[in-house]
């Protein structure tokens, strides 16, 4: 709960709220045409989660990443939105919140212009999104916003939690192991976010103990 006593949860974005691998591998693909470049794409987007710029080092030349990073931005909406959909429970996960008259706030590395393009396709009713934000760089959203828990699928999702003093629960969906988010310290494990309802109700009644812990 914050200072004046409401619940307010984060939640990452990509690979937790939603599926971006579909719309991350096209972009890729148009990036990759446009550069004359053939990105392994599946690897690529099989640990979606850290920066655009970190993903393109190991396969472009220094002096071309930010500018291709602009590009893939750019090709974005095109690519990138119609094909991405919400994962299933993720709808119930932010309802949860507002059952318990709680705010919603989606923190995300992604550029926030193409972050609240997916937002607003899917249809999530969130409060605030805040973009352009990674690892321990979302704690001083967190505490700005008054969160309480964060819910994220990485391990740098789990840093920030962690760094802003929060509840870190993680959720399967993305490219971490159970192992790897246990090691990283998170607090809470789920297969996905058909399970945060009854786990967030567990833990405002209490019932719920703050340890790692393993619902899947």
């Amino acid at each position: 709960m914050n200072e004046s006593g409401q619940l307010v949860v984060g939640f990452d974005l990509d690979m937790t709220l939603i599926d971006t691998v579909p719309g991350f591998r096209d972009v890729l693909v148009a990036l990759g045409d446009e550069l004359g470049v053939e990105f392994p794409v599946e690897e690529m987007t099989s640990k979606l989660g850290p920066p655009l710029d970190i993903l393109l080092a190991p396969y472009l030349p220094a002096d071309q990443i930010a500018a291709a990073g602009e590009r893939f931005r750019s090709l974005y909406p095109d690519h990138a939105i119609t094909n991405v959909p919400a994962f299933a429970g993720a709808h119930d996960a932010l309802a949860a919140v507002r059952k318990h008259a709680g705010r919603v706030v989606v923190v995300t590395g992604k550029y926030a212009a193409n972050a609240q393009l997916h937002v607003d396709h899917v249809g999530f009713e969130i409060d605030h999104l805040e973009g352009w934000v990674w690892g321990v760089g979302k704690a001083d959203v967190l505490m700005r916003e008054g969160a309480s828990i964060y819910v994220g699928d990485h391990v740098h999702d789990v840093e920030g939690a962690l760094a802003a003093g929060v509840v870190s629960v993680s959720v399967l969906t993305g490219g971490c192991t159970r192992a790897e988010l246990e090691d990283a310290g998170t607090h809470v494990i789920l297969d996905d976010l058909s399970q945060f309802p009854a786990w967030l109700d567990g833990h405002l009644a209490g019932t719920s103990e703050r340890r790692p812990q393993s619902l899947g």
